[in-house]
């Protein structure tokens, strides 16, 4: 309540004068068009009303049921990362002028935006080692649809080759885009906790699209991505790779590993976990299939004077041109999620991001270590990994969930229900994260509870 109270200061004369302005004489001419079957016909069950400071006190007492992660120990992951955010960061980006900014129509009269998203693009494209990138997608899942959408457009081919190392999720969300499409995928079984590669370049084929990798995977693991950039090219398809943004601050970026389309989540560039949303996905291409990028491209250009300006260009949506040729419908712009990822990325620099990246693999491989040295848990991988790792637990995962939660520790993700592939089973296992938040003596902590110590 504190800070986010709202004080309302319509009087009843104010609203006599409002209804007398629209033309009613009852709020409830406001709900006419609504079936009177499926209005509510009786007044809401609700105790009496209390004062300002009785109604503040009862709902901070509700909200301290909860846990978050300022409150509790977090590790867990799958998609969503509990990073620490510079407090520059919220500051500029709460500020009225990104805030209040809507989608640009007439975009070229918004030129601070303009250069804000132009500046994010430039970093994703750095980040990624590619050359163009867009001012933002909706979220990782909807990124890497779209760049299966692309990868089938640019060879007008209808098949691709997925690993199920990409989070279950994500393959949720290419099953839906494919089902309307006609886009056939195969799925790439995994060896070790990564993609069997062995498999993956035997179904490798002229009718073949694309190739869709995670790296980090799911799991947490990293790729061996050794080839496949040469066999799929010379079948005449794409690479595509969703990252991890934060690993690029010690891993290769995928631009290196020959990749046409890189994508990902950028919700660890800045953004909170947000009880799921408003996230940020991020693409980057190589120069040759811009023309085929979703979303929109801000483009950094001169006027007659010579005068440096920013402009929207090649846009290929079907707000923009006709429904029939355009490349894709994604018609939103996450633009204040990409300023966001903007000013985080400039606030750490370089150096911070590889600092970011090492304490977070150093830590997780740490807590690995030592979680897996307790009787009866063991790793279930023996592939590098970044952050995550998957754990073999002597007791249902759920059990440890709620162990851990009466402790106050967010545990890891419980993989029982998600389709990851595992033979019997996989209710005894979790996939735990650290980030660069978490200390040894928190990780210690963990541990302990997890030993039954403490």
């Amino acid at each position: 309540m504190m800070g986010g109270a709202h004080y309302l200061p319509a009087t009843e004369e104010d609203r006599k004068a409002m209804m007398a302005r629209i033309g009613i004489a009852d709020v409830e001419e406001l709900f006419a068009d609504i079936p009177a079957a499926i209005r509510l016909s009786e007044d809401l069950r609700l105790p009496p009303a209390l004062s300002e400071l009785g109604l503040t006190t009862h709902m901070r007492k509700i909200a301290a049921q909860n846990l978050d992660v300022d409150s509790a120990l977090c590790f867990l992951g799958a998609g969503s990362y509990d990073h620490f955010i510079p407090a520059v960061v919220s500051d500029l980006a709460s500020r009225s002028e990104f805030t209040t900014a809507y989608t640009q129509y007439q975009a070229e009269i918004s030129q601070g935006a303009l250069q804000a998203l132009w500046e994010y693009q430039s970093m994703i494209c750095e980040l990624t080692g590619l050359d163009v990138a867009n001012a933002s997608l909706y979220d990782g899942a909807t990124a890497l649809a779209e760049a299966m959408n692309m990868a089938c457009g640019a060879t007008g081919r209808k098949k691709v080759l997925i690993s199920a190392g990409i989070h279950p999720l994500y393959r949720r969300v290419l099953a839906t885009y494919a089902y309307d499409l006609g886009i056939q995928i195969e799925v790439i079984p995994l060896v070790n906790g990564v993609t069997d590669k062995q498999a993956l370049l035997a179904a490798v084929n002229p009718e073949t699209a694309g190739i869709l990798l995670q790296s980090p995977n799911f799991f947490g693991c990293i790729e061996d991505m050794g080839g496949i950039a040469e066999e799929i090219h010379r079948q005449g398809g794409l690479l595509v790779l969703a990252v991890n943004p934060i690993s690029l601050g010690i891993l290769k970026p995928p631009g290196d590993y020959g990749a046409d389309i890189a994508v990902g989540e950028g919700q660890m560039l800045g953004l909170g976990l947000n009880f799921g949303g408003p996230y940020l996905g991020f693409m980057a291409v190589r120069e040759k299939w811009m023309r085929r990028m979703p979303g929109r491209i801000v483009g950094r250009t001169v006027d007659k004077e010579g005068n440096r300006g920013f402009v929207l260009t090649l846009q290929a949506r079907e707000q923009h041109i006709r429904r029939e040729k355009a490349y894709s419908n994604i018609c939103s712009n996450e633009g204040l999620c990409a300023l966001t990822a903007a000013i985080y990325l400039t606030a750490i620099g370089k150096q911070g991001l590889v600092n970011v990246a090492t304490l977070c693999a150093e830590k997780a491989h740490y807590a690995a270590e030592q979680i897996s040295a307790l009787p009866g848990y063991s790793l279930e991988f023996s592939s590098p990994f970044f952050h995550e790792f998957v754990v073999r637990t002597p007791v249902p995962a759920k059990e440890l969930q709620t162990k851990l939660l009466s402790r106050r520790i967010i545990s890891g993700l419980d993989l029982a229900g998600l389709d990851c592939g595992f033979s019997g089973d996989s209710c005894d296992r979790m996939l735990f994260c650290v980030t660069e938040k978490r200390t040894k003596e928190e990780i210690d902590h963990l541990v302990a509870v997890l030993g039954g110590e403490e």
